[in-house]
């Protein structure tokens, strides 16, 4: 399928889901995260602030933990046209921006390149890892800019069925998805 698609199909099955219901499964996904990756104190994990109008795995959990277990938390701001990286701590200052997300306050980029884990936002991803997001663009910026270690990581409430089609050169793809059910490698034995 295309990605306008997917897009079209993945933004009406996430509006289906009861605010319950995406809760439980944000639960499970961040359980399934947890188990799989095992992160450690003064890791650096990269992650989003989820969207609550567009039913966005709900992050808030995975935050909450790293901080509590020492581990270094930055988040994206959108400054300009640019993807900054900022780090967050319990005392952080969020203010929401004109899309309804939630921000620091802050416009300090962290600087920051080496992330162990990038967990990204996404409508889809198919089984070879290729994601569908909103269509902006910023976090295949951010994956050219940071360490080729990284483990790019999508959190979905759906497993993948379809093949996203429409795949062009500048699209990085994740290394994993994790599901309610599952996480999926896409490193095919580089591990």
């Amino acid at each position: 399928m295309l990605k306008a698609e997917l897009r079209k199909k993945y933004t009406q099955k996430r509006k289906a889901l009861s605010t319950d219901e995406a809760f439980l499964l944000s639960e499970k996904v961040f359980e399934n995260f947890i188990q799989y990756f095992k992160p450690k104190e003064s890791e650096k994990v990269h992650i989003f602030i989820p969207i609550p109008a567009r039913k966005e795995i709900d992050t808030q959990i995975f935050i909450q933990y790293f901080l509590a277990k020492n581990i270094h938390v930055y988040v994206p701001k959108i400054v300009g046209d640019e993807l900054i990286n900022i780090e967050i701590f319990e005392d952080t200052v969020f203010e929401t921006n004109h899309w309804g997300i939630s921000e620091p306050v802050s416009n300090m980029d962290s600087g920051e390149k080496y992330f162990h884990y990038v967990i990204t936002p996404l409508l889809y991803c198919d089984k070879e890892g290729n994601r569908v997001g909103y269509g902006k663009g910023f976090y295949d910026g951010l994956f050219q800019t940071i360490s080729g270690e990284t483990k790019k990581i999508g959190v979905n409430y759906f497993d993948p069925d379809e093949y996203v089609d429409d795949t062009w050169e500048n699209d990085i793809p994740l290394d994993y998805l994790v599901t309610p059910t599952e996480v999926l490698s896409f490193l095919s034995g580089l591990e």
